[in-house]
């Protein structure tokens, strides 16, 4: 007998339902591992690193993590060093999350407070402020 598939459309933006579950649960694994002071890398030592999100590939074999020091400075070593530990990381996150296989963690800067740091700028322009002002030119 054939079997019958239902077709498909194209995933979510953020990922499936499944990829979104297991990154929240790999993100608190991760942010807790780093809150406790478990990475011992004296480039770690004195940064608190903030965890907003991390991305799971389609098959759950790959974590993209993005972090960002607080205020943003020395994120490069901090990547770095995350990098360098990303093996015991790994371990970490396979004893904390139950998963068939553990993920390979993939470490980038979350580039979004930037972002809307270059926004908000834009905003503040006078060029946008006077074409958000009600009583404009073209009202007269």
């Amino acid at each position: 007998m054939p079997r019958h598939h239902q077709k498909r459309g194209p995933a979510p933006a953020g990922g499936s339902q499944r990829q979104l579950r297991v990154g929240e649960a790999v993100r608190h694994a991760v942010a807790d591992i780093l809150v406790h002071g478990n990475v011992h890398d004296a480039d770690l030592e004195g940064h608190v690193i903030t965890v907003p999100e991390v991305r799971m590939s389609p098959d759950l074999k790959l974590a993209t993590v993005y972090v960002m020091p607080l205020g943003g400075r020395d994120s490069d070593i901090v990547i770095a060093a995350l990098e360098r530990n990303k093996k015991f990381l790994r371990g970490e996150v396979a004893r904390r999350v139950n998963l068939k296989f553990a993920p390979d963690l993939r470490f980038r800067a979350d580039d979004r407070f930037d972002e809307a740091e270059r926004i908000e700028k834009l905003l503040r322009t006078p060029g946008v402020q006077r074409d958000l002002t009600p009583n404009s030119d073209e009202d007269k």
